[in-house]
């Protein structure tokens, strides 16, 4: 064991190193008690003194020792430095000390000079005590108290070269026995190269051998937070003060957990500050720290009046407080105490004038500050020429720079540091968020759009938050701005999920609420979010006073159709502080409020745009005109002009919207978004195709990268030209390898064009990378598409041979492939196998479902839920596929994809009240959703309620009267409810939409669709020609051409009671010619037909062999029966295969076997998809019952089939009275627009018996009009009619 004395000396000394003069004094006084006034004890005491600048008590205390022959020379020395720290030191009285030092230096023996060097190396002189300390060594022929104090100095010397000889010494100096001082030096060598596992093992065996030594505990709880492990620190921090009630160290240690790790800032103020300065840089510019932490500096420098540095900080916290003109005071306080050369008074100083608007001043001082501190790089310097170049206007690229080298010089400064408090105060979160803001400042308020990559900027805030949020997870304002990031990075779920634990550790955080609001919005959940905003306002009720408070109130008002409360509320917030004045900041009520340019915008333009929502123009221009005065010259005043180019495109203006957008360039921010604007004009509203493209052809021009040539990608996929979509994905892909989405891309696009067995070779060879593994499923699907149902089965189980994990995206992964397996294995038959697998993705949904399970594992349960539902619906399991449904909106009660599948499967079973209640849902958080609106004006015009459903079409049209889809939906729906000629208005509406309606593919298939329904069979054939090329509207043309020339009468193939009736003319030459013609003109239209889905090939096959039955052949008949027989076998319950057997059999006279395959028909469930073939089916089926005399089975078919389509031409009750058969007739006759001959006929002949002979003559000359070579009509009625008139 070291010798008595070494202890206490060893404590003193390190209480000196550490800079604790008052406990070295204490440690001093006990030891000088214990050892009878040992001069050496006496010495340390008045070292301590001294350096507390109690000089005249030291030199009194020095003076009693001056001529004690181990302790003269460091005495000397030590009066030498007092004489200096005088106020007005005695120039005279320095030069005989020093001269009296230089003098017993020469004799100095090996103790004397060991305690000089010991002085010197306290006073951080190292090189002057390493030179002592050496001279010692020699003298006393390698001395092992030298080396220890020679290795000490060495290890804090901060060079490299001395720092890797100390550990050398120290093991020298712990060869004979254990020396304290020696054992904490040699952990300081071991933290020093950052071996603190090996530095805590050391210290542990002092702390055993010594259990006294406090300062081993200490360093002891330093190191173990230089591991980060926390826990342990505060165990040791508590046993510290066991000890010592009042050990700094593990009060300040105790405080920096509660402010790091748990936020508790109260617990900090009330029980230990020790450690203020750096607590106010880490408790989120909290007000009552911040009050705290002003005093405690302002009594300080009261203490020391002119220090420099508490001044620059009192200025600091008066910025915190927006006390701008206070702040610049303390800033100039050095200067007007001749310090000129504080550094960072100055630049406190430019920060001011930067936030004054003052930039003149503040670049000039910066250019100057620039050029002094040249060599240093100082981040504080780099971040405010970054805030300089934003005020300025400059490019984003340039601001950007500056952040990112303000970044890299801030973090360069932490490099090789442990965590502890050095650390902490030279990590300086709240200048690190201050960074983050300015990042942000640069980057879009909303998320991406799907597939769109995120701004460049967001990804440098992220990489600051990940590290300033792991080192202070307790700082709660870097918490909400990493969720604020990931918002903006599109990733919703993860900043869900950080807000979460935002809010839980502070229920009354208010940005927070706000922004789980603003996701509750993007995802369409209105009522989540006006949630969020009363709990927001019931935690801060000056909430209120917040801009962006009003503004997600009024866009959830406009969601919700509310548009008077919107405009109201927005008002409320455009007189609010610090709207007008962009991206300023207010005081209201002592609260600071904060507004960013791109929210200020935001009111402005909603509020514009909900005043043009509610038919008020003028004032929608006048805020127009405001946001354009008001955000010129900004960043945001294109927004403002995108905006405008909007309400341009709603007056139907799209030249001057055009001209608006083409004067943004491409240096400017907002050029990408300005250039899809443009391309969405040429698409949607002037339908011009090749300038669509171009817009995005000028984008990899003017900014080639990997995101805008997935545009151009995206953009050739949406004008069906995938070849060249290909080529642009991989001059993305070549830019970036590792996008595996970029490699989906292309694989789609490959299948797009038809190339099956590229894209399957391309996804086998981006799979074998073993980094795109999620496109096994893309591979598996096509498999299954192209029928290669082994390979695809391979594909899965490769897919799911892995360890059991219990991660969620592989669990999620799993439930996917098991799904697909399970439709495989249901194509080739393998029923039990296909259940088997079923069951296996109910047991992995199991594995997800977690009582806390956040937001993202509750939509993965979603989603699992609705795929099975699908799967289910596939094999017609109607009501497990509900199940599964509802079962998903458990989860997700909110997913309007599921909901609307579910709508859509009620509608199907005919559950009319179910599916109008889903649809009610929908609409009541999306007011405009097209495909809800559709459902529900079905159910309408099912229900006979012909206003409410014209209302839902009204609603969609008046919008957008030129969007044909729902248009084409519109007149299938009022044609089968009888309303055809209510469906001509919209017509109109759309074709005085814009001068170009009537060259408008969409247009013309829809006014095909009106004349082909309205019996103008001639006219609609025009009409479809003119959208047969069109790449949206082409295929669905051809179709219908083809089922015209099969059947230009829409008349029911294969019914027996019309083949008697039109005997004659089916005989006639000139009937056959024409026939033919008709059907080479199909078979020709049918090879234009490129189906893109499984439904489309048998489809098509389906029409191919009907153009065998139009011959009328027996063979062609026998072959076409053939293939419907081979389809009906492959497809189950295929309705139009079913049918199209049925009308071969009864073209081949055999009537049982058709009868067979219509009564299968007749007990399915009625399907929209299927709903002309049900009708054809009950048709053909009612006219085998009645020429059976099966009159009640024919009237409940007949009736079923009136219910779903009120202008079926066939529908006849020819076994009622012939008064009641005109009825039907006269429905008939009216809905087929007067000009069918045969139901001319049939309703002249029931005229003519019902003895109305004036009607039946009217007919008759309508008949003769339209056809004039029509057979009997003339002489069967028209002549009797007449001669019954006469009689």
């Amino acid at each position: 064991r070291c010798p008595p004395y070494a202890f206490p000396q060893a404590l003193i000394k390190y209480y000196c190193y550490e800079k604790y003069f008052n406990h070295a004094v204490n440690a001093a006084a006990v030891a000088q008690k214990k050892y009878s006034n040992d001069a050496v004890y006496t010495f340390f005491h008045a070292y301590g003194n001294l350096m507390q600048d109690q000089i005249q008590e030291a030199k009194v205390e020095l003076d009693t020792i001056r001529d004690h022959r181990e302790l003269s020379l460091c005495t000397l020395m030590a009066l030498v430095y007092a004489e200096k720290k005088k106020t007005n030191p005695d120039r005279e009285v320095i030069q005989e000390l020093d001269a009296k030092v230089k003098e017993d230096r020469k004799s100095a023996p090996p103790k004397s000079l060991y305690y000089a060097g010991t002085f010197l190396w306290l006073l951080g002189r190292n090189d002057k005590a390493r030179e002592y300390t050496e001279r010692m060594i020699k003298l006393s022929n390698g001395s092992k108290e030298g080396l220890i104090l020679k290795a000490w100095i060495d290890v804090t010397s901060g060079k490299d070269a001395y720092a890797r000889k100390a550990g050398k010494y120290f093991d020298e100096g712990l060869k004979e026995r254990a020396d304290v001082f020696a054992m904490m030096g040699k952990a300081q060598y071991c933290e020093y190269h950052q071996i603190y596992s090996g530095a805590l093992e050391i210290i542990n065996q002092v702390i055993v051998s010594f259990p006294v030594f406090l300062p081993a505990l200490t360093k002891k709880m330093k190191l173990l937070l230089s591991l980060q492990d926390w826990d342990q620190t505060i165990d040791v921090a508590h046993r510290l003060l066991q000890k010592d009630k009042n050990n700094l160290e593990a009060l300040r240690m105790l405080a920096l957990h509660s402010l790091c790790r748990d936020g508790n800032i109260i617990e900090v103020e009330l029980t230990h500050f020790h450690t203020y300065i750096l607590s106010f840089h880490i408790c989120g510019r909290n007000e009552k720290v911040i009050e705290q932490t002003f005093r405690m500096v302002e009594r300080a420098f009261s203490l020391a009046q002119g220090d420099s540095d508490l001044a620059t900080e009192l200025g600091y916290q008066m910025v915190l407080q927006g006390r701008i003109k206070e702040a610049m005071k303390w800033y100039k306080t050095p200067f007007t105490n001749r310090d000129h050369s504080s550094v960072s008074a100055l630049t406190g100083m430019i920060h001011c004038q930067l936030i004054e608007g003052n930039l003149e001043d503040a670049e000039q001082q910066l250019e100057f500050l620039t050029e002094f501190q040249q060599s240093i790089g100082k981040s504080d310097l780099l971040y405010l020429r970054a805030v300089l170049a934003m005020k300025r206007h400059r490019s984003q690229e340039e601001v950007t720079n500056l952040l990112n080298d303000a970044v890299d010089a801030h973090f360069s400064s932490l490099h090789g540091l442990p965590l502890g408090v050095e650390y902490l105060e030279k990590l300086n979160p709240d200048f690190l968020l201050e960074i983050v803001k300015e990042y942000l400042a640069l980057c879009p308020a909303k998320p991406p759009a799907p597939g769109q990559p995120a701004a460049p900027q967001l990804q440098h805030c992220a990489t600051v938050l990940d590290k300033v949020v792991k080192i202070v997870p307790g700082l709660l304002q870097a918490v909400f701005l990493l969720a604020k990031v990931k918002y903006q990075s599109g990733d919703i779920d993860a900043a869900q999920s950080t807000l979460q634990h935002c809010l839980d550790q502070c229920p009354s955080h208010a940005d927070a609420h706000l922004l789980m609001a603003q996701i509750h919005l993007l995802q369409g959940n209105v009522r989540l979010c006006s949630q969020s905003l009363e709990l927001c306002l019931s935690h801060n009720f000056e909430i209120r006073d917040h801009p962006l408070y009003h503004l997600i109130k009024a866009q959830t008002k406009k969601k919700t159709g509310e548009l008077t409360e919107a405009i109201q509320t927005l008002q409320i917030a455009m007189n609010l502080p610090g709207v007008r004045r962009a991206g300023s900041s207010s005081k209201s009520k002592n609260k600071k409020t904060e507004l960013s340019s791109a929210d200020c915008v935001s009111v402005f333009l909603e509020l514009a745009e909900a005043l043009w929502l509610n038919e008020e123009q003028h004032e929608a221009a006048k805020v127009m005109q405001d946001a354009i005065n008001e955000f010129s010259g900004t960043p945001e005043e294109l927004r403002v002009t995108i905006a405008n180019a909007d309400l341009a495109l709603l007056r139907g203006d799209t030249e001057l919207a055009l001209s608006m957008l083409r004067n943004i360039t491409p240096e400017q921010p907002y050029y990408i978004q300005a250039k899809e604007k443009m391309a969405d004009i040429y698409l949607n509203h002037r339908k011009e195709k090749r300038l669509y493209a171009s817009c995005y052809r000028e984008m990899i021009e003017k900014l080639p990268s990997s995101h805008t040539y997935v545009l151009l990608g995206d953009a050739y996929m949406k004008i069906q030209e995938p070849q060249k979509a290909i080529e642009a994905y991989e001059q993305a892909l070549k830019k970036n390898p590792k996008d595996g989405a970029l490699a989906s891309k292309i694989g789609k696009a490959l299948v797009k064009t038809h190339h099956y067995i590229k894209a399957i070779n391309y996804y086998e060879e981006a799979l074998k990378t073993e980094q795109q593994n999620f496109l096994r499923y893309d591979l598996a699907e096509l498999l299954m598409k192209m029928k290669q149902y082994e390979r695809c089965e391979r594909v899965l189980h490769d897919a799911l041979a892995h360890e059991q994990v219990n991660e969620l995206p592989v669990l999620s992964d799993d439930c996917r492939y098991l799904v697909l397996l399970a439709k495989v294995q249901n194509k080739v038959e393998k029923t039990e196998e296909s259940i088997l697998s079923l069951q296996r993705v109910m047991l992995k949904r199991m594995q997800l479902e977690q009582p806390d399970a956040v937001p993202m594992q509750k939509q993965l349960a979603a989603e699992i839920c609705a795929e099975i539902a699908k799967h289910y619906t596939s094999q017609r399991g109607y009501e497990r596929a509900v199940k599964f449904y509802k079962e998903a909106l458990v989860y997700c009660e909110t997913d309007r994809k599921v909901m609307l599948e579910l709508a859509c499967l009620y509608l199907t079973l005919g559950e009319t009240d179910a599916c109008q209640e889903q649809c009610s849902v929908i609409l009541k958080n999306d007011q405009f959703n097209e495909d809800a609106t559709l459902m529900l004006a079905d159910i309408m015009l099912r229900k006979e309620n012909k206003e409410k459903a014209v209302f839902h079409f009204q609603q969609l049209l008046e919008r957008t009267p030129d969007n044909y889809h729902i248009l084409s939906r519109l007149i299938e729906l009022m044609r089968r409810a009888g309303k055809l000629e209510d469906a001509s208005r919209f017509l109109d509406m759309a074709e005085k939409h814009s001068s170009r309606s009537r060259f408008d593919p969409g247009f013309n298939y829809c006014k095909g669709l009106h004349l082909w329904y309205t019996g103008q069979p001639n006219d609609a054939l025009r009409h479809f020609n003119k959208a047969r090329k069109d790449n949206d509207w082409g295929q669905n043309a051809v179709y219908n051409m083809i089922e015209i020339y099969l059947n230009p009468d829409n008349d029911t193939v294969g019914g027996e009671l019309f083949e008697t009736l039109d005997g004659e003319i089916g005989n006639s030459t000139e009937k056959q010619e024409s026939e033919q013609l008709a059907v080479r003109t199909a078979e020709k239209l049918l090879k234009e037909l490129k189906p893109q889905t499984q439904s489309g090939h048998v489809q098509l096959r389906i029409l191919e062999n009907y153009c065998l039955l139009a011959t009328k052949q027996k063979a062609n008949i026998e072959k076409a029966l053939s293939v419907f027989t081979d389809i009906a076998n492959n497809e189950k319950d295929h309705v139009p295969a079913l049918l199209a057997m049925a009308t071969a059999y009864m073209m081949l006279k055999q009537t049982p076997r058709a009868r067979n395959q219509l009564k299968r028909v007749a007990k399915m469930s009625w399907s929209i998809a299927d709903a002309d073939e049900f009708e054809k089916s009950w048709l053909l089926l009612a006219d085998i019952y009645i020429h059976s005399g099966k009159y009640e089975m024919a009237l409940e078919l007949l009736n079923k089939c009136i219910s779903h389509n009120k202008v079926s031409l066939k529908i006849y009750f020819c076994f009622q009275s012939f008064r009641d058969a005109a009825l039907n007739y006269e429905m008939a006759w009216k809905h087929g627009n007067q000009t069918n001959p045969t139901i001319g006929y049939k309703l002249a002949f029931n005229y003519l018996k019902a003895k109305r002979y004036v009607d039946a003559i009217d007919v008759c000359h309508k008949v003769l009009a339209a056809h004039p070579n029509y057979p009997r009509i003339r002489k069967d009625i028209l002549d009797k009619a007449r001669a019954s008139l006469r009689s």
